[in-house]
């Protein structure tokens, strides 16, 4: 901590070891306010399973999720380095400089909200066609599906048997 507070583009750090728990989340969400953060470097643990949690931390806080950087010091060094902690401690400086200076270069970006129409055009009647179409049209779009021969079925529509239990396709 004390080497991310020395960094540029740093006004504040700090630790908690509880960050990926709602306790976590809350000192996130705290100290978002209260420092009153735009953008925000989390150095944790996986993203896979984590990282949308912080995104609706960020959106309770207005910033916009797109101005988090998740760093995995876990699973890329803590489990990688666990018995080189001199090489484990020289990774994770270069990899929260590396966080921190990309976290610096985030710009906004605009964000238009547009109505759409429930509507979309399926190109080509094979089975993947038709089934996209069903799916869609089960989901309440209005579907045009656009085939160029004069029947639907793609590749299927000229084979009488099916593999491997030769039903009949037709």
């Amino acid at each position: 901590m004390t080497y991310a507070k020395g960094l540029p583009y740093v006004d504040y750090a700090d630790q908690n070891v509880a960050l990926c728990s709602e306790p976590g989340a809350a000192f996130i969400k705290e100290h978002v306010e209260k420092e009153n953060l735009d953008k925000v470097v989390l150095c944790a643990c996986t993203p896979k399973t984590h990282q949308p949690v912080f995104h609706a931390v960020l959106k309770e806080t207005d910033v916009p999720p797109r101005n988090l950087e998740f760093l995995n010091i876990r699973e890329h060094v803590s489990f990688v380095h666990m018995k080189e902690p001199d090489i484990a401690q020289q990774k994770a400086m270069e990899l929260i400089s590396g966080a921190v200076n990309r976290a610096a270069l985030l710009e906004k970006v605009p964000t238009r909200t547009v109505n759409v129409k429930n509507e979309c055009c399926i190109i080509g009647g094979g089975i993947a066609g038709i089934s996209a179409a069903l799916d869609l049209a089960n989901e309440g779009y209005h579907v045009y599906l656009i085939e160029k021969d004069l029947t639907i079925g793609g590749t299927m529509a000229r084979l009488d048997r099916i593999f491997p239990t030769d039903d009949c396709c037709i």
